[in-house]
């Protein structure tokens, strides 16, 4: 039921690629041995399409994700099928849409599935090392990152306290977020040396000892960090200060800074261990921008809180580069969605796709093997009866064209992307057949979805990340080499 005939002719593509050498799924190390290729995944929370230098952004230097572009491919159709953050990732680590398991909107806390494996699950059964830094936000409070396949996770270390004297000169808005937090701070964190630093930093350290440590394994590595996510406040001058931002958008964009000196990081330590060319490295965002702190989805329009029926809110940058497969410096524009990314890295890894997949092996339509479309149509559907009201969304997208209503009483609205991005004509009336052929396409696809899922109550005894300083580790595994 969840295999559709596109996808089937891509595992078909894919095989045919990988008999022929088109693709290959263990790469020579300088020794001469074979080895499969490395993972890395980086899910950035609420980063615009709009708000990076090879996106088109002019006011936030990102000289790292840029250059990660360069060397790799750029995707300009890029979905998240399921927002905002919970959906997302759980469509992500699952590989499918979201609703094949009852999600139809935030319902946070309701189970992710376990009689099919997350992609940690699969990844370590493959023999793979896999860890995970970051924000989770995936299943219940008992379906933790060590729980559903991680090998390791990253502790979670102790935030900054302010003193009475530090609110008391912090700016009003600054002191309102900290107050609301119990006097703690967001993005301040102390380190194993009783330092204070930067959370976003503190992960890229993390990042560069798991590659350290996992240098001579096949690894997966998943860096979900709580960047960019509101409130950006606490961004220091010292990273606001490399920005030409406006005032209104400054915080966001020394915080969008520190994320791309974490992907300096880590491609300076795929280099120093001779692992760039063996290494997949996926780079996009949980959804659109937020519009609050001054993000943007330049050139369509919306993003989270308001707007969030419009393009922007579900378009998001996209960057896939290995080196050693993919070539550098293309575009595509082919529709993906974030569940495809499971299916990609199953098929890099193992040459198998399981049978639950809703994505396709991207590979064949980034290096130009296979033409057209990943996705003929994407579909959304945000029903989720309790969940707020400006987070409904019925749409889809085929070619050029989106169609979407809020709420199944509402009138279809269809817009032409390509020559209207920012959704300002609807030209519904004008197309009649475009809109029934996608409104049934919609019909058809919600007919094979399970009904809305019910949130358990689950009550934890221990929190879902440890607390505390280096990594904690699955049940039967043991500490690699680096620092505890």
């Amino acid at each position: 039921m969840y295999c559709s005939h596109r996808r089937n002719v891509t595992k078909t593509a894919t095989i045919i690629a990988i008999a022929t050498g088109l693709l290959p799924t263990l790469c020579a190390n300088q020794a001469g041995v074979e080895r499969q290729p490395n993972v890395v995944l980086i899910y950035i929370d609420d980063l615009g399409y709009g708000d990076l230098g090879c996106y088109g952004c002019d006011d936030i230097p990102t000289p790292n994700i840029d250059k990660l572009a360069a060397e790799g491919v750029r995707c300009t159709a890029s979905y998240i099928t399921n927002p905002p953050c919970c959906p997302s990732r759980c469509a992500l680590m699952m590989g499918q849409y979201g609703q094949r398991f009852g999600k139809y909107g935030m319902s946070r806390g309701l189970p992710i599935p376990e009689d099919r494996p997350t992609l940690a699950r699969f990844l370590t059964d493959q023999g793979y090392a896999t860890g995970q830094i970051g924000k989770w936000d995936i299943g219940t409070r008992r379906q933790g990152p060590l729980k559903v396949g991680f090998t390791e996770v990253a502790k979670n270390p102790p935030r900054k306290t302010y003193t009475k004297e530090e609110l008391a000169r912090a700016p009003k808005a600054l002191r309102k977020q900290i107050d609301g937090k119990g006097g703690m701070s967001k993005y301040f964190c102390i380190n194993e040396d009783g330092e204070t630093v930067w959370l976003t930093d503190y992960d890229g350290d993390l990042m560069v000892n798991f590659i350290g440590r996992h240098k001579a394994d096949p690894f997966f590595l998943y860096w979900s960090p709580e960047a960019v996510h509101s409130f950006s406040t606490e961004a220091p001058t010292r990273l606001t200060g490399r920005t030409t931002a406006a005032p209104r958008r400054q915080k966001l964009a020394g915080a969008i800074v520190s994320v791309d000196d974490q992907v300096g990081k880590l491609i300076d330590a795929l280099h120093k261990h001779k692992l760039r060319e063996n290494t997949l490295v996926i780079f996009t965002s949980d959804n659109g921008a937020n519009g609050g702190e001054g993000g943007t989805s330049t050139p369509y329009s919306g993003g989270k809180g308001q707007g969030t029926q419009k393009e922007g809110w579900v378009r998001v940058p996209t960057i896939l580069s290995m080196p050693g497969l993919l070539p550098e410096g293309k575009q595509y524009d082919g529709l993906i969605a974030n569940f495809d990314f499971y299916s990609t890295i199953t098929s890099l890894t193992s040459r198998k796709i399981p049978d639950h997949c809703d994505g396709v092996d991207l590979v064949p339509y980034l290096t130009g093997d296979q033409r057209g479309d990943a996705h003929e149509y994407l579909f959304w559907l945000n029903s989720q009866p309790d969940d707020a009201v400006r987070r409904h969304l019925i749409a889809v997208r085929w070619h050029d064209w989106r169609l979407y209503r809020k709420y199944d009483k509402d009138p279809w609205q269809l817009f032409d992307l390509k020559s209207d991005p920012r959704e300002e004509k609807d030209l519904a009336v004008k197309h009649p057949n475009v809109v029934t052929q996608l409104a049934s396409q919609h019909t058809a696809w919600s007919k094979t979805l399970v009904p809305v899922g019910k949130v358990p109550h689950i009550s934890a005894a221990a929190p879902i990340i440890p607390s505390g300083h280096g990594w904690a580790l699955a049940s039967g595994k043991k500490q690699g080499r680096g620092r505890k």
